[in-house]
């Protein structure tokens, strides 16, 4: 018993048994592949963030998206959301569109308000700028901007018995409050299908600036109310042609 005991102990017994053990071949996906672990202070099972299972599921779909028609970039990206922000940037070019219109008004030789001219003129460059914006955030989502008619104003500034002036900022108001409307439905559909990515981009980048925007439109129609349509409007014309100018400047 004894002999067979310090046989089975001898070091060239123990070689023999490592030696009649194959060695484990590891390959292909399960070589990344990590166990779960057990925490050393608290005992809880830890498993893997990621399972190697998932990495080959979404590479399985890399591999079958057709560049040409599809794009690679998209991910969680709700078919609802592109369109909602492809409604949005309708919105922003006719806003545009609109402005233009009346910067067109206010530059001509009989009317004379360089001011409201050049107001309006910054604020049609400002919302193309947020259409361009968001139209950036559409392919960066790996969505397709597809862009709508635009709708042709018909204004006739000159036939309003409050003035020119005080009726093209109250348009201006109405607008800025259209789109805030707007802008708040946007991040509705959103936060509907949980992309937290898309809701963060509405917040920071456009509803902050169009809550100063209405704020700031709200005020003027306030003063030109009080001015009347004479010498006071002339006066909050030269008035806001310097804001605009500072703010351009700055």
């Amino acid at each position: 018993m004894a002999l067979c005991s310090r046989v089975a102990g001898a070091p060239g017994a123990k070689l023999a048994k490592q030696q009649s053990v194959a060695p484990r071949r590891i390959s292909g996906p399960r070589a990344v592949a990590r166990p779960a672990t057990v925490d050393k202070i608290t005992g809880i099972i830890v498993q893997p963030a990621v399972q190697f299972s998932e990495v080959q599921s979404e590479l399985a779909t890399v591999d079958k998206t057709n560049q040409n028609i599809q794009s690679l970039a998209r991910v969680d990206f709700h078919p609802a959301c592109e369109a909602a922000i492809n409604e949005q940037i309708n919105i922003e070019y006719n806003v545009s569109y609109l402005y233009h219109a009346l910067w067109a008004y206010f530059d001509r030789d009989n009317v004379a308000l360089p001011g409201l001219a050049a107001f309006f003129k910054a604020g049609s460059e400002e919302e193309r700028e947020h259409a361009e914006l968001l139209m950036e955030y559409q392919n960066r989502r790996g969505g397709r901007v597809v862009l709508g008619a635009i709708s042709m104003p018909d204004l006739d500034l000159s036939a309003s018995e409050k003035g020119d002036a005080l009726y093209a900022m109250e348009l201006a108001l109405s607008l800025e409050k259209l789109n805030f409307q707007k802008l708040r439905g946007l991040h509705a559909v959103a936060d509907e299908h949980g992309d937290a990515s898309m809701a963060d981009f509405v917040e920071g980048e456009l509803l902050v600036e169009q809550v100063e925007a209405v704020k700031k439109v709200s005020e003027y129609v306030s003063q030109l109310r009080r001015v009347g349509k004479g010498l006071g409007v002339y006066q909050f014309d030269k008035q806001l042609g310097a804001e605009v100018a500072a703010g351009a400047a700055a």
